[in-house]
Protein backbone atom coordinates (compact mmCIF):
# COMPACT_ATOMS: atom_id res chain seq x y z
CA UNK A 1 0.00 0.00 0.00
CA UNK A 2 1.33 3.69 -1.15
CA UNK A 3 1.71 5.73 2.19
CA UNK A 4 -1.28 9.01 2.11
CA UNK A 5 2.25 11.54 1.80
CA UNK A 6 3.43 9.85 -1.06
CA UNK A 7 -0.02 10.24 -3.10
CA UNK A 8 -0.50 13.82 -1.72
CA UNK A 9 3.21 15.00 -3.64
CA UNK A 10 2.18 12.47 -6.60
CA UNK A 11 -1.21 15.19 -7.11
CA UNK A 12 0.50 18.30 -5.84
CA UNK A 13 3.11 17.50 -8.88
CA UNK A 14 0.26 16.55 -10.97
CA UNK A 15 -1.59 19.68 -10.79
CA UNK A 16 1.82 21.86 -10.41
CA UNK A 17 2.62 20.64 -14.16
CA UNK A 18 -0.95 20.92 -15.83
CA UNK A 19 -1.18 24.27 -14.74
CA UNK A 20 2.36 24.86 -16.30
CA UNK A 21 1.13 23.02 -19.91
CA UNK A 22 -2.04 24.78 -20.04
CA UNK A 23 -0.39 28.36 -19.28
CA UNK A 24 2.71 27.17 -21.98
CA UNK A 25 -0.11 26.55 -24.49
CA UNK A 26 -1.84 29.48 -23.55
CA UNK A 27 1.38 31.72 -24.07
CA UNK A 28 2.04 30.00 -27.54
CA UNK A 29 -1.78 30.90 -28.49
CA UNK A 30 -1.20 34.26 -28.59
CA UNK A 31 2.33 34.63 -29.81
CA UNK A 32 1.11 32.66 -32.72
CA UNK A 33 -2.03 35.24 -33.11
CA UNK A 34 0.68 38.08 -32.39
CA UNK A 35 2.07 36.65 -35.61
CA UNK A 36 -0.99 37.05 -38.10
CA UNK A 37 -2.80 39.54 -35.83
CA UNK A 38 -6.29 40.48 -36.63
CA UNK A 39 -8.28 43.43 -35.54
CA UNK A 40 -9.26 42.95 -31.73
CA UNK A 41 -6.96 39.58 -32.10
CA UNK A 42 -5.13 38.42 -29.80
CA UNK A 43 -5.13 42.04 -27.87
CA UNK A 44 -8.17 44.69 -27.70
CA UNK A 45 -8.99 47.74 -26.41
CA UNK A 46 -11.94 48.33 -23.98
CA UNK A 47 -14.41 51.13 -23.02
CA UNK A 48 -16.58 51.20 -20.76
CA UNK A 49 -18.55 54.30 -18.60
CA UNK A 50 -16.83 55.01 -15.29
CA UNK A 51 -19.72 54.78 -12.73
CA UNK A 52 -19.06 56.30 -9.15
CA UNK A 53 -20.98 54.58 -6.57
CA UNK A 54 -20.47 57.78 -3.69
CA UNK A 55 -21.70 56.47 -0.20
CA UNK A 56 -24.21 58.67 1.95
CA UNK A 57 -25.52 59.12 4.97
CA UNK A 58 -28.62 56.31 6.18
CA UNK A 59 -26.28 53.03 4.19
CA UNK A 60 -27.17 54.18 1.06
CA UNK A 61 -25.41 54.70 -2.13
CA UNK A 62 -25.93 57.24 -4.98
CA UNK A 63 -24.64 55.94 -8.75
CA UNK A 64 -23.26 58.21 -11.18
CA UNK A 65 -21.31 58.91 -14.08
CA UNK A 66 -18.12 60.32 -13.43
CA UNK A 67 -18.12 64.19 -15.10
CA UNK A 68 -14.27 64.60 -14.77
CA UNK A 69 -13.24 61.40 -16.96
CA UNK A 70 -16.23 59.88 -18.40
CA UNK A 71 -15.36 56.69 -20.21
CA UNK A 72 -12.05 54.46 -18.70
CA UNK A 73 -10.61 52.55 -21.83
CA UNK A 74 -7.79 49.32 -21.17
CA UNK A 75 -6.34 46.92 -23.53
CA UNK A 76 -6.76 43.10 -22.70
CA UNK A 77 -5.19 39.85 -24.57
CA UNK A 78 -8.09 37.15 -25.37
CA UNK A 79 -5.94 34.44 -23.36
CA UNK A 80 -6.81 32.53 -20.28
CA UNK A 81 -3.37 34.10 -18.58
CA UNK A 82 -2.05 37.94 -18.24
CA UNK A 83 0.50 38.41 -21.03
CA UNK A 84 2.68 41.04 -21.76
CA UNK A 85 1.16 42.93 -18.91
CA UNK A 86 -2.39 43.15 -20.17
CA UNK A 87 -5.19 41.19 -18.21
CA UNK A 88 -7.30 38.91 -19.79
CA UNK A 89 -10.41 40.54 -21.79
CA UNK A 90 -12.63 37.68 -19.79
CA UNK A 91 -11.47 39.07 -16.45
CA UNK A 92 -11.11 42.79 -17.38
CA UNK A 93 -14.65 43.23 -18.95
CA UNK A 94 -15.98 41.67 -15.41
CA UNK A 95 -14.25 44.70 -13.70
CA UNK A 96 -15.18 47.46 -15.46
CA UNK A 97 -18.66 46.66 -15.47
CA UNK A 98 -18.39 47.37 -11.75
CA UNK A 99 -18.99 50.68 -10.09
CA UNK A 100 -15.45 52.59 -8.51
CA UNK A 101 -16.33 52.92 -4.80
CA UNK A 102 -15.64 56.06 -3.48
CA UNK A 103 -15.99 57.77 0.33
CA UNK A 104 -16.80 60.56 0.95
CA UNK A 105 -14.66 62.77 4.36
CA UNK A 106 -16.62 65.57 5.74
CA UNK A 107 -13.69 68.03 7.35
CA UNK A 108 -14.83 70.67 9.70
CA UNK A 109 -15.29 74.30 8.38
CA UNK A 110 -14.43 77.57 10.12
CA UNK A 111 -17.46 77.91 12.72
CA UNK A 112 -18.26 74.28 13.73
CA UNK A 113 -17.37 72.73 16.89
CA UNK A 114 -14.42 71.34 17.38
CA UNK A 115 -13.14 68.78 19.75
CA UNK A 116 -10.49 70.93 21.80
CA UNK A 117 -11.13 72.49 24.55
CA UNK A 118 -10.19 76.59 24.87
CA UNK A 119 -10.58 78.09 28.34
Amino acid sequence: MIPARKIVKRILIAAVFSIALVYAVDFASVRIRMMHPKPGNPFETVTAVRILAIDKKGGKTEYTVDRLQPQQTAECVHAWFPHNGDPPCWYLKRKFAQPIPMAIFFQPTRGMATNSSRE
